[in-house]
């Protein structure tokens, strides 16, 4: 059956919603198994070491950046019709908003995407931190925090009405995007084999970038057959999450791929937990945990927000199709990542002695 006789039987929005829970559950698998997650990448980073975390990291950024210029350069999909791209960009609310999101998922210890998938293999420290997200970030898109985020989105804007491309911006040629993402791959492969990872970890990493192209691809060509207007996206978890959680919350409005997103991640992860016998309950260690996990989550839904996406919807999905934003977004996670580990986390740890501590010299 293809796309236009499926619109046909269920109608367009359904349609949409049901591409969105196929795409999630096609994530949450791939997400669990591979345990990918910016915030363990990040960390490794910021002390000196390119581990396992950072390879899955860039498998999964190069897998998604590779499909999704195939997909472009061969007439699949237009990265001009993503809603990334057709809307103004806030420059200003990248920077800032990546900054906080990333020392929020330091703080909270996993961005929301990850927050998603622990959730539901048990984690109720996961879950707690990922319903605060929701609700921080409904409250930064529509509540009591919504003017602090238009001002500061509005500091700084693209102009025309658009995002920017950051190809055009650097005069660079259409298949630079590919051979950026063919380049970063076999750096992902090398420290992927010094590291010794497996080729299931290798699989499923790299299935997290495919399912980002999926998404783009279905809902692009959803967009070219229906009837009704169809938001061409695909993964992300900041505004998501907030719609779902008004969903469950409001009489059901549309059906929209991000409702049936969230769900589908859900899913998917709780089905590859269960089959590999990895469901537990874990909870927070402490209060202190509590306290940081909590003003983490806080932290991801203003920033994420404010930012036009999380580590997912800015760092694959809107850097894939090489939108200004989103690059500058990641950029900005990775700063504010690194810099909250090394003044909270590594002194902490004893990685790093706390800033004006002196070592005493072993004799």
């Amino acid at each position: 059956m293809d796309l236009s006789s499926f619109t046909d039987l269920v109608g367009d929005y359904p349609a949409s919603a049901l591409i969105g829970l196929f795409v999630g559950i096609l994530f949450g698998v791939a997400a669990q198994r591979s345990a990918f997650c910016l915030r363990a990448a990040t960390v490794e980073f910021a002390r000196s070491r390119l581990g396992p975390r950072m390879a899955v990291w860039l498998l999964t950024f190069s897998s998604a950046v590779v499909w999704v210029q195939v997909a472009r350069l061969n007439g699949w999909f237009h990265p001009a019709d993503a809603r990334m791209m057709a809307v103004t960009g806030s420059l200003s609310g990248a920077l800032i908003g990546g900054l906080i999101f990333g020392a929020g998922m330091i703080l909270a210890r996993g961005c929301p995407g990850r927050l998603l998938v622990l959730a539901a293999t048990g984690n109720l420290r996961s879950i707690l931190s990922g319903l605060i997200f929701a609700v921080s970030a409904q409250m930064a898109l529509r509540g009591w925090m919504s003017g602090a985020r238009i001002d500061l989105a509005a500091l700084w804007v693209t102009p025309g009405g658009r995002n920017l491309d950051l190809m055009r911006v650097l005069g660079l040629p259409d298949w630079s995007g590919l051979m950026l993402g063919l380049l970063t791959a076999i750096l992902a492969l090398y420290l992927a084999r010094r590291n010794r990872i497996s080729t299931g970890i290798l699989f499923f990493g790299a299935g997290v970038g495919v399912t980002v192209a999926i998404g783009y691809f279905l809902t692009f060509s959803l967009s070219q057959v229906a009837f009704e207007p169809i938001t061409v996206s695909s993964i992300t978890f900041t505004g998501p999450s907030a719609n779902t959680l008004m969903a469950m919350l409001e009489p059901f409005g549309n059906w929209s791929f991000e409702i049936g997103l969230v769900p589908g991640v859900f899913i998917g992860s709780f089905l590859a937990a269960t089959i590999v016998g990895e469901l537990r309950f874990q909870t927070f260690e402490s209060p202190g945990q509590t306290r940081r996990a909590m003003a983490g989550a806080v932290m991801m839904g203003f920033g994420g927000m404010l930012a036009g996406g999380c580590s997912i919807g800015n760092g694959v999905s809107g850097s894939s199709i090489f939108a200004l934003t989103a690059w500058v977004a990641l950029i900005s996670m990775w700063v504010g990542g690194v810099v909250t580990d090394w003044l909270v986390d590594q002194p902490r740890e004893g990685v790093r002695p706390p800033r004006g501590f002196t070592r005493t010299p072993s004799r």
